[in-house]
C-alpha cells in the first residue's frame, strides 16, 4: 500500500524540487520583509513585468464603449502575445537552471520571481502602524491600492483595512500556493506560465465585471488555479486553529457551507472566505478599482459580522497569513519526507 501512495505522489509531484521551492518560500519572505515592495508592488515581480509590458497597452484597447464581443476579440489578441511572452520566459527560465544550476540557487532565485510573502507582511504592517497611530496617508496605503487594484483616494481606514486583508488572503493564493504547486507538477515552465496568467487576470480580469476584455484570463487562472485556491483555502481555515481569537471550524463552515457570505471564485473564492470566516469579520463589498469602474464585490464573512475593521484585526490578519505559510512550508517538509521514502 505505501509502495503505491509513493508512486502516485510521484506522478504528481516531483519530490526533488521541494527543497527548491522551500527556499524560495523562505527567500521571498525574508528578502520581502526586508525590503518592501518594490515600487508599491506587494504581489511577485514576475506580476510587475508582466503589467509593465502589457498593462498600458492592455488598457488602451480595453474601452468600456467597445461592445463585449470587440473586447473580448481584443483581449484575446493580448492573451495570445502574453501567453506567448511567458513561454518564452519558461523556456528561458528553465535553460538558465539547467546550464548554470549553482546548486540549485539559480533555480531557487526564478522561481522566486513568481513568488510573494515578505512584501505582504511588510506592506500589512505599515498600514498597521499608521492605523494604530491613526496617521493613514498615502505611504500606508499607497501599496495597498497599488497591489489590489483598489482605487482608496476616498476610502475611509475600514475599507482600507477591509482591502489589505483580503489582499493578504489572495495574495497566499495566486502569489504563493499556486506557482508552487506548479512548480512542483511541471518544474519552472509551469511556474512562470501560471504566475504570467494570474497576473493578466488581476491586470485585466476586475474581479469578474471585466465587460469581456479580461475573460479569457480569467478563464485560464481558473483552469489553472482551481485546485490550488482549494488547497490555499484550506492553509487558512486550519490557520485559524493556530491564530489567537481565530477559528477553524468556523472557516471551514464557511468554505463548505451554502448561503451568503461566501466570496465567489474571481473575488478571492476560498482563501478570502476563509479569512473572513475564520476572523469572524466581513470582507469584500463595493469598490472602485484604478482604472475606475465600479466592482460591486460581494460580501464575504458569518452573517453579523463586523466591517468596522481596525487595526486590531489587520493584526490577527497578519499573523494568520504568516501561520498559513508556515503549514504550507511543514507540508511541503512532509512531502519531502513521505517522497524520500520512495528514493
Amino acid at each position: 500500500m505505501t509502495d503505491i501512495l509513493v508512486y502516485i505522489h510521484s506522478l504528481l509531484l516531483d519530490p526533488t524540487r521541494i527543497p527548491l521551492a522551500m527556499g524560495a518560500i523562505m527567500t521571498v519572505a525574508i528578502f520581502g520583509v526586508a525590503t518592501g515592495p518594490l515600487r508599491g508592488n506587494a504581489n511577485p515581480l514576475y506580476w510587475a513585468v508582466v503589467n509593465g509590458l502589457f498593462g498600458g497597452f492592455g488598457a488602451r484597447l480595453d474601452r468600456v464603449q467597445r461592445t463585449p464581443a470587440d473586447l473580448m476579440m481584443r483581449g484575446f489578441f493580448v492573451t495570445v502575445l502574453g501567453l506567448g511572452f511567458f513561454y518564452l520566459c519558461a523556456r528561458l527560465a528553465a535553460s538558465a537552471a539547467f546550464f548554470y544550476p549553482a546548486a540549485g540557487l539559480t533555480e531557487v532565485v526564478l522561481l522566486s520571481l513568481c513568488l510573494s510573502a515578505g512584501t505582504i507582511w511588510y506592506a500589512l504592517l505599515k498600514l498597521f502602524f499608521a492605523l494604530k497611530d491613526k496617521k493613514v496617508g498615502k505611504g500606508a496605503y499607497y501599496t495597498i491600492a497599488s497591489s489590489s487594484r483598489c482605487d482608496l483616494s476616498a476610502s475611509d481606514d475600514f475599507t482600507i483595512t477591509r482591502v489589505g486583508m483580503a489582499l493578504a488572503a489572495r495574495n497566499f493564493d495566486k502569489g504563493l500556493v499556486a506557482p508552487v504547486l506548479w512548480y512542483l507538477i511541471a518544474g519552472l515552465p509551469g511556474a512562470f506560465i501560471y504566475t504570467g496568467l494570474a497576473a493578466l487576470a488581476w491586470r485585466f480580469g476586475k474581479d469578474g465585471f471585466t465587460k469581456g476584455f479580461g475573460r479569457l484570463p480569467l478563464a485560464l487562472e481558473r483552469l489553472m488555479g482551481f485546485v490550488p485556491t482549494l488547497l490555499a483555502g484550506f492553509l487558512l481555515a486550519v490557520a485559524g486553529l493556530l491564530t489567537p481569537t481565530g477559528g477553524m471550524t468556523r472557516a471551514f463552515i464557511g468554505i463548505f457551507g451554502a448561503g451568503k457570505g461566501r466570496a465567489p471564485y474571481d473575488q478571492g473564492g476560498q482563501p478570502v472566505t476563509a479569512m473572513a470566516w475564520s476572523l469572524g469579520v466581513s470582507l469584500g463589498g463595493p469598490n472602485q478599482d484604478l482604472d475606475g469602474s465600479a466592482l460591486q464585490r460581494a460580501w464575504v464573512g458569518p452573517e453579523g459580522a463586523t466591517a468596522r475593521l481596525e487595526a486590531s484585526h489587520l493584526r490577527r490578519a497578519i499573523y494568520l497569513h504568516l501561520m498559513a505559510v508556515l503549514l504550507l512550508l511543514a507540508a511541503l517538509g512532509g512531502g519531502l519526507f513521505w517522497g524520500s521514502i520512495g528514493l
